[in-house]
């Protein structure tokens, strides 16, 4: 017989199988935190994917086993020689995807809690033996705290609180002039239809340069693709602004962020580390619903079309779509206007 849930007293072991993506293994930190304060005899190991063991790698009191997913299958290997031998008391099963189920495997756990069927896309309730409850429209961050509740810990601890080098937060404060306050626009997400147009960031750029006196900073990650954006944003703005798109490693980023009063982003990882550090986030959502994957406290000040370009893409109210559901035309975000963005930057700093 399998065993029950919730559990009776605190496990002594948890492993965590959260691989991706940055935004969502932010999410887990405070499911980390609420573990770490309220059973600190139990300990935490996290399995996690190389590039954001570069962002969570370091939180104190955590093991972490890094998956590299571009060794492909070596990837598996690797996992299994690193558990060779262990088992722990529970797994928190917490990705739905076929890579993250098969490395699954190799975690031996009486225990084995995933996501309900409705949610365990990929088939991934075959590889585990306990489910969440089944919560109909929730927000990711709060996804994750009900694998705590199975458990039996239904204290939930917003905290984040990611460890920042002090050389990371001295690029920060060299980046920039003084005590002058700073606007971070990370312009890219992963996928284009989630992206704002070069018009409308550079708009936004010369408005808070020219009118509020900001600067302005433009951050994003290596790829060509958030380079070209950049570089057409900054050519278009009449502004001068800095752009570190590519010229940061994730803790240099974290520290830009830190340093920000205020980060404009779309529906990607560097809005929900705006998160982890307090800074207020503009999220731009229209091809993404934000009460589900926006910045967790800072659904206020998101800008939240989707609404209206679900409507127009699908003809359908939120509430006749698979919660989750995006809206793939590259029309969505262009209804997202640059009064609405300023309306939200003047209102957080008054």
């Amino acid at each position: 017989m399998k065993p029950s849930l919730p559990l009776a007293q605190p496990p002594k072991s948890i492993c965590i199988l959260r691989l991706s993506a940055i935004g969502d293994c932010t999410h887990v930190v405070p499911v980390v935190r609420t573990i770490r304060k309220h059973w600190p005899g139990t300990g935490i190991t996290w399995i996690v994917g190389k590039l954001e063991a570069s962002l969570v790698g370091d939180i104190e009191g955590v093991e972490f086993i890094v998956f590299d997913k571009s060794r492909r299958l070596r990837a598996l290997a690797d996992l299994r020689r690193a558990l060779a031998g262990r088992s722990f008391d529970v797994l928190l099963d917490m990705q739905v995807a076929l890579r993250a189920s098969l490395a699954s495997l190799f975690v031996k756990a009486p225990i084995r809690l995933g996501y309900d069927k409705a949610r365990a896309r990929d088939g991934q309730w075959l590889f585990t033996n306990h489910r969440i409850k089944p919560v109909e429209r929730q927000h990711v961050l709060d996804s994750f705290f009900e694998f705590t509740g199975a458990l039996g810990l239904e204290s939930r601890e917003l905290e984040w609180d990611l460890p920042i080098p002090s050389s990371a937060r001295e690029f920060a404060e060299a980046s920039f002039s003084g005590d002058r306050k700073v606007l971070a626009i990370n312009p890219s997400a992963s996928k284009p239809a989630r992206n704002w147009s070069v018009e409308g960031y550079a708009a936004l750029a010369d408005h808070a340069a020219g009118k509020l006196d900001l600067d302005v900073v433009l951050t994003g990650g290596p790829s060509a693709a958030e380079a070209g954006l950049a570089d057409a944003i900054e050519e278009a703005c009449g502004s001068k602004l800095l752009n570190l798109v590519g010229k940061t490693s994730l803790k240099e980023l974290l520290a830009v962020i830190e340093r920000a009063s205020v980060l404009v982003a779309p529906d990607t990882g560097p809005a929900h580390m705006g998160t982890t550090v307090g800074t207020p986030v503009i999220g731009l959502y229209a091809a993404s619903n934000p009460l589900r994957s926006g910045p967790y406290l800072s659904l206020d000040h998101t800008v939240d079309n989707y609404a209206e370009a679900l409507k127009a893409e699908c003809g359908r109210e939120v509430d006749e779509v698979r919660w989750g559901t995006r809206v793939r035309g590259s029309a969505a975000m262009e209804t997202i206007t640059i009064d609405q963005v300023i309306a939200k930057l003047s209102a957080i700093l008054g």
